[in-house]
């Protein structure tokens, strides 16, 4: 397994990857079309300083995290997803850590992301790294996204 940085090759994994886990796994009913940066990935996130990394073993995309540059020290974590059959096996771990490193990189000391109420895993791993749960009042910056009983969580470093 090896973490990558997003190359179009992988576009069509990354969208069925993506909307298989939100919409059969975690019930939760989000398009494409509510989710137009799976279509320009370059320009939603590379553009302004952000990163989108792959988990990638023999060809095959098993994750995915992201990160939007948002100005000023300020990031949003996205499509933090791993592939269930390689759940419990450390690769979404292996994705933040690399965040983590871009982010030093690139002076970032704020980190907002939302995730579904029904994601309990994601809530945990990220619990456990320092970030807590906040309300949308709470955001240090605009920040808009798809509200599916979304929880809101934030670190600062």
């Amino acid at each position: 397994m090896q973490i990558i940085t997003y190359q179009e090759k992988y576009k069509q994994q990354v969208i069925d990857l993506i909307l298989h886990i939100q919409n059969y796994e975690a019930k939760i009913n989000l398009s494409l079309e509510e989710q137009p940066d799976l279509l320009d990935i370059p320009t939603c996130y590379e553009k302004d300083g952000g990163e989108f990394w792959l988990a990638v073993e023999d060809d095959t995309l098993i994750g995915t995290l992201a990160l939007m540059n948002k100005g000023n020290g300020n990031a949003v974590l996205k499509k933090g997803f791993v592939r269930a059959d390689y759940r419990k096996q450390g690769i979404l771990g292996k994705l933040y850590a690399t965040l983590q490193e871009f982010a030093k990189e690139q002076g970032l000391t704020t980190f907002v992301f939302d995730t579904p109420s029904v994601a309990t895993n994601c809530h945990s791993f990220f619990e456990k790294r320092g970030y807590r749960r906040i309300t949308k009042d709470e955001l240090p910056f605009p920040y808009e996204y798809p509200d599916r009983d979304s929880y809101l969580y934030m670190m600062q470093i």
